[in-house]
């Protein structure tokens, strides 16, 4: 039988001088920022289930989850606000549900990213929940899919302005319009520099 190689032994750690150190060790004042993230998810997923209560509620014919509703999707009605769900305010609502699931992804890409790339490993490898985007992220990789998530998240915005335009005036719409392809030519050129600066070493083919 053939011997199984023996793994080649890890080189000896440099020991580091007492202000590199202190240095490096200041990465985790950064640990309380991300638990505090932890906690914004927390309230997202809160105000997430709010909402769909009041949703179901006003569908069974609840007045006054109806009211709340129309308050907070800024829905504009004629003097007589309707009495029941329509397609509007159902759309507004659902539009304000993505969002916050959006806006809750882009939580866990700043905190489980940003910790895996700035303050410490997790050695996730093999764990069978790894997020796939993990395995190859870095500072780099992490800006382009902010950006990315910033547009997603920018687009809903946008087509909630557009479905209530009723609300808003022109100059509104055309400057939320104007910030919205201002985020996406920002993600376009953050894009563009990365490839420009790193070629293929850093490839991130989703």
């Amino acid at each position: 039988m053939t011997p199984t190689p023996k793994p080649s032994p890890r080189p000896p750690q440099q020991r580091l001088g007492m202000l590199p150190t202190v240095i490096f060790a200041s990465r985790w004042l950064q640990l309380p920022l991300y638990l505090g993230l932890i906690l914004a998810q927390g309230v997202y997923v809160f105000h997430f289930w709010v909402e769909l209560v009041h949703l179901i509620q006003a569908a069974l014919g609840d007045q006054h989850a109806l009211e709340i509703l129309i308050k907070s999707v800024g829905y504009a009605h004629a003097d007589t606000p309707p009495n029941a769900l329509n397609e509007t305010i159902i759309m507004l609502v659902v539009l304000g549900l993505i969002d916050v699931v959006m806006i809750s992804n882009l939580l866990i890409m700043v905190i489980v990213g940003g910790y895996e790339t700035f303050v410490s490993r997790m050695n996730l490898e093999g764990h069978p929940d790894q997020p796939e985007w993990l395995s190859h992220v870095n500072a780099s990789v992490l800006k382009v899919k902010l950006g990315t998530a910033i547009i997603g998240i920018s687009s809903i915005h946008l087509l909630k302005t557009f479905i209530s335009a009723d609300n808003y005036s022109e100059k509104t719409l055309i400057a939320q319009t104007a910030i919205h392809l201002a985020f996406l030519l920002s993600a376009m050129a953050i894009a563009a520099s990365d490839r420009i600066l790193y070629g293929s070493k850093n490839p991130d083919p989703h």
